[in-house]
């Protein structure tokens, strides 16, 4: 077992009269990989948005290790408005996640861009770097956009549904890389998906919610009780 670096207990989020997560409880340790699943409206995006901080709960606390606290890397579902006058580019959109990311030096540093280059190669869009970002197709710029959540190194990444706008072939490859980060770089990935289809989620942990906790445990304890009641995983 990891060491606990995120606490949930009891955690409400009441809009008004409508409760959009309900006394939701679990733990998270560091290195897990966790797919958090649930029907539409289930309350994925608002358990992960509490969870960074952008909406804060009615009712119970969340607890996260001091440590990780500013180490949180976070992709939304969607990243960027497509304005045809937006100016930035592709490496200026990248480059501003690396300083955001800097404690005292507002500097891109070679080694800085030697990385960012790195990341580019792995999500297949180098030949993008100096293009508009508002040039881009969807999917295009869902790649800079999980490259930009991953130039800070954060040590636990938040992802909303992140293959969304990718096509299949690369999906299979995106998700192969994200192990990859997991395993090799130990960092802690929560990611709010409808694809439980691919081999590579065996050894993961799965948090299913519809308001309430449904079930978390692991992906193989989720796919023996879903084959018990005759569902498809």
């Amino acid at each position: 077992m990891g060491k606990p670096i995120i606490e949930f207990d009891k955690v409400t989020v009441r809009y008004q009269k409508y409760e959009a997560i309900k006394d939701v409880t679990f733990t998270v340790e560091d290195g897990d990989f966790i797919n958090i699943i649930g029907p539409n409206g289930s309350g994925k995006t608002t358990l992960i948005k509490t969870l960074i901080g952008l909406i804060k709960p009615t009712d119970g606390t969340i607890l996260i290790e001091d440590f990780f606290a500013n180490k949180i890397g976070y992709l939304p579902q969607k990243s960027f408005d497509n304005d045809a006058s937006f100016p930035a580019t592709v490496e200026e959109i990248l480059y501003t996640g690396v300083v955001q990311s800097h404690k005292a030096s507002r500097y891109v540093t070679k080694s800085d861009k030697a990385f960012v280059d790195q990341l580019l190669d792995k999500m297949e869009v180098k030949h993008l770097k100096k293009q508009l970002i508002s040039s881009l197709s969807g999917g295009q710029q869902q790649r800079i956009f999980i490259i930009r959540a991953l130039v800070s190194s954060p040590r636990i990444l938040v992802l909303d549904e992140p293959t969304s706008a990718l096509d299949p072939e690369f999906r299979k490859s995106f998700y192969q890389l994200l192990k990859k980060i997991n395993l090799l770089d130990n960092m802690t990935i929560l990611n709010v998906t409808h694809d439980l289809s691919d081999e590579f989620k065996k050894g993961s942990k799965i948090l299913h919610i519809d308001q309430t906790l449904r079930f978390f445990g692991s992906y193989e304890e989720y796919r023996l009780k879903s084959k018990e009641r005759g569902s498809h995983v």
